[in-house]
């Protein structure tokens, strides 16, 4: 018996997450000027872009990873899903500990 084995294997880019199932913001090229991301034009910026684990979030915030996923999941905290498990862009840590201080003052 011959098992047909497929013949293209299919891979999927990591989607921005937007805190709802579904429903994806873009990362770049929102019709404001930006190239989409995978452009060539935003391939330098993508490069330029440090992304975090959500471990590696809790420890800089110096909180649990489970608040780190309810930030993302509330979508305070922009993150791109790479398969089941989560990537959060180093200027959005940043951003969002800039507003959190903002807020507060």
């Amino acid at each position: 018996m011959n098992i047909a084995q497929p013949s293209a294997t299919v891979t999927a880019s990591p989607v921005p997450w937007s805190g709802n199932r579904g429903s994806a913001t873009p990362l770049a090229g929102d019709g404001m000027g930006e190239p989409m991301a995978g452009s060539p034009q935003s391939a330098g910026r993508l490069a330029e872009v440090k992304f975090l684990t959500v471990a590696e979030v809790a420890t800089l915030m110096r909180v649990s990873k489970m608040t780190v996923y309810r930030l993302v999941h509330d979508g305070q905290l922009t993150a791109v899903r790479v398969g089941r498990s989560f990537r959060v862009p180093e200027h959005a840590v940043h951003e969002y500990l800039h507003d959190a201080f903002a807020e507060s003052a």
